[in-house]
């Protein structure tokens, strides 16, 4: 039901005015009329509105139309009539709560990490990156207030620590995957901000010479023949720290001269070598003869620590430092220095030739 009425702002009573002398709306005495001569001032018209949902709900509204005219003023009332029961009479549905950073991140590990299966190292970088710098700076705001200003002032601050550009994009990558998910899962509409990588440049990588190189070979067999056969496995056939640790006997064929690289190791989790994918390659006479000298029956992969244990990277930096210490070389411990060794690759004449072989330095890329 619709009904229009002046809407009263004041009412002018007269002196003597029944309605005046019971109070304001007659409650006291009953309702009671104005006296002849009493005015109204009016401004607009009133709505009112009493309607009865279908599910039983009764409705009752009461409001000045935003309109001047009567018949205005009844079309208005007819259009929020309908409005009403086209909403059924539902309150306006609240607006979508938007998690911090630091709420999204257990999710976004969850959807996106895990559920990608990406490498435990990869896993661990995300972690290193979001406690150190993400969560200090983002960590409690909602994912929709990171706006432009506020990436560029955090980009600033990683510039004045001095950290590498290379490195700062890394920690605006993890940014900015996390808050694509999160407009791919649909927590917020659309990307708060745009993030801008820094150029970088490739700067030219250490390596050891031929001198050097045969001087750590030197100090790393007079140490120990583990240590020899780490630094032939990185310097010779080139491999990472990871595929150095999960080598095993049954990847080495001795008698073909070549070798099986098909997994890594990464803080104990055993993973495929970077790039998702195995490789061949042949040996170098030198590693073959080391291969064959110092075969061991200590478990099944090459490298070993005391009790028979694989070595951890703290151990591989450890027996790297020793060897560069005794070959008078910078004690860095660092073991990818050898992959950029000009090693010696080989090239077979013919296929009826495989064993006789020549050699020629090539720089191998990192």
């Amino acid at each position: 039901m619709v009904k229009i009425r002046p809407y009263v702002v004041a009412v002018n009573h007269v002196p003597g005015c029944p309605r005046l002398e019971s109070g304001q709306g007659g409650r006291k005495l009953g309702r009671q009329r104005c006296a002849p001569g009493c005015e109204r001032v009016t401004d607009g018209w009133e709505v009112d509105l009493a309607l009865r949902l279908p599910d039983g709900t009764p409705i009752r509204e009461r409001v000045k139309a935003p309109v001047s005219g009567k018949s205005a003023a009844l079309r208005w009332a007819q259009e929020r009539e309908g409005q009403i029961l086209a909403q059924k009479g539902s309150k306006p549905r609240q607006a979508r709560q938007v998690p911090t950073l630091a709420e999204f991140k257990l999710r976004f590990i969850e959807g996106h990490v895990k559920a990608n299966r990406l490498k435990p190292s990869t896993a661990e970088a995300y972690e290193s990156v979001f406690r150190t710098h993400l969560e200090p700076a983002f960590g409690s705001l909602r994912l929709d207030a990171i706006g432009d200003e506020l990436v560029q002032r955090f980009k600033g601050e990683l510039v004045e620590d001095e950290m590498a550009n290379k490195s700062i994009n890394n920690v605006l990558t993890v940014l900015s995957v996390m808050l694509k998910r999160a407009v791919d899962w649909k927590v917020i509409d659309a990307m708060p901000c745009r993030i801008r990588l820094l150029k970088w440049q490739l700067v030219e990588v250490p390596f050891y010479d031929f001198a050097e190189y045969r001087y750590l070979v030197e100090a790393a067999a007079a140490i120990d023949p583990r240590i020899e056969l780490l630094v032939l496995l990185g310097g010779d056939a080139g491999l990472r720290r990871g595929e150095a640790i999960a080598l095993e006997w049954t990847d080495v064929d001795l008698r073909r001269r070549t070798m099986h690289v098909q997994r890594s190791s990464w803080n104990g989790h055993v993973t495929l070598p970077k790039g998702e994918r195995s490789r061949r390659l042949p040996l170098t006479e030198q590693l073959a003869e080391a291969l064959r000298t110092h075969r061991h029956l200590q478990g099944p992969r090459v490298l070993y620590y005391d009790g028979g244990a694989s070595p951890t990277n703290k151990e591989i930096r450890m027996w790297m430092e020793r060897a560069q210490r005794r070959a008078v070389l910078p004690a860095t411990g660092a073991y990818h220095i050898l992959r950029h060794y000009p090693a010696c690759r080989i090239i077979p004449r013919r296929p009826s030739e495989a064993s006789a072989c020549r050699v020629e330095p090539v720089a191998r890329a990192g």
